[in-house]
C-alpha cells in the first residue's frame, strides 16, 4: 500500500515531468554544442557545415537560445514552484523564457530564409518551419496579451502551446533517429514527415495538458 502523502507524490510527478522536457532537450542540446564547437575552432568546411561556418550568429542565437527556453520552460509549467515561487515564476518568464522564446523563434526563421539548406530541408519542409516559428512567435505574443489583462488561464494555455513547438527538435530525434540508423539518410518526404510529426507530437501533447488543467480548474470551482 502507497502510504506517500499525494502531496508529496504530486511533487515528485512534477520533477519527474521537468526531468523528462530537460531529457528531451538534451540529444538537440548536444549537437548544438558539438556545432559551437565546431565553429569556435574554425573546423574545415564541408557541405553540411558551410552555412553555419559562413554565417555563424544565427545559429549561435538558435542554440543558446534554445538551450535557455528549455530548461528554463521545463520549470516555468511546476505547479507546485510556480506557486512557491511566484517571484520567480515572473523573473523568468519575463527576462529568461520570453527573449529566449522569441530568439529561437526569429533565428529559425532567418535560417530557414537565408541559410543554402539541403535539398531535403527545402520546399515542404521549410514551409513547415515557417508554419512552426510564425506559431510559436503568435503564441507568445498571445501569453503576454493573456498576463497583461491578467487572465492567467490563457497565459498558461499559449506559453505551453509556444513551448510545445520550441521543443520540436527534442521530439524530432525520436521521430528520426530510428528510421536514419536503420533506413539511412531520408529522401524529400520522408524528411517531411519526420520532421512534422515531432511538431504534431509535440502539439497534441500540449492541447491535451491545457484541456487537462482547464478541467481541473473547472472541478476545482465546483462548490462542495
Amino acid at each position: 500500500m502507497d502510504t506517500t502523502p499525494p502531496l508529496q507524490a504530486r511533487h515528485r510527478r512534477e520533477w519527474m515531468i521537468a526531468a523528462g522536457l530537460i531529457l528531451l532537450a538534451l540529444v538537440p542540446s548536444i549537437a548544438g554544442a558539438f556545432r559551437i564547437g565546431e565553429i569556435a575552432s574554425g573546423a574545415p568546411e564541408t557541405d553540411a557545415n558551410a552555412r553555419f561556418m559562413q554565417m555563424p550568429l544565427p545559429v549561435v542565437m538558435h542554440i543558446l537560445g534554445a538551450l535557455v527556453y528549455a530548461i528554463v520552460g521545463a520549470f516555468q509549467f511546476l505547479p507546485s514552484l510556480r506557486r512557491r515561487r511566484n517571484g520567480w515564476h515572473r523573473f523568468a518568464g519575463r527576462y529568461l523564457l520570453v527573449p529566449a522564446g522569441i530568439v529561437v523563434a526569429s533565428t529559425g526563421l532567418w535560417m530557414t530564409a537565408f541559410y543554402d539548406v539541403p535539398p531535403t530541408d527545402s520546399g515542404p519542409v521549410a514551409f513547415s518551419r515557417y508554419v512552426v516559428g510564425t506559431l510559436m512567435l503568435a503564441f507568445i505574443g498571445l501569453g503576454i496579451a493573456a498576463i497583461a489583462r491578467r487572465d492567467y488561464v490563457a497565459h498558461g494555455s499559449w506559453m505551453i502551446r509556444a513551448y510545445a513547438l520550441g521543443m520540436g527538435a527534442g521530439t524530432q530525434v525520436l521521430t528520426s533517429g530510428p528510421a536514419l540508423i536503420v533506413f539511412g539518410e531520408p529522401d524529400a518526404l520522408m524528411r517531411l514527415v519526420q520532421m512534422d510529426a515531432g511538431w504534431i507530437i509535440n502539439a497534441l501533447v500540449a492541447e491535451w495538458v491545457v484541456a487537462r488543467r482547464r478541467r481541473a480548474l473547472r472541478l476545482e470551482a465546483v462548490p462542495a
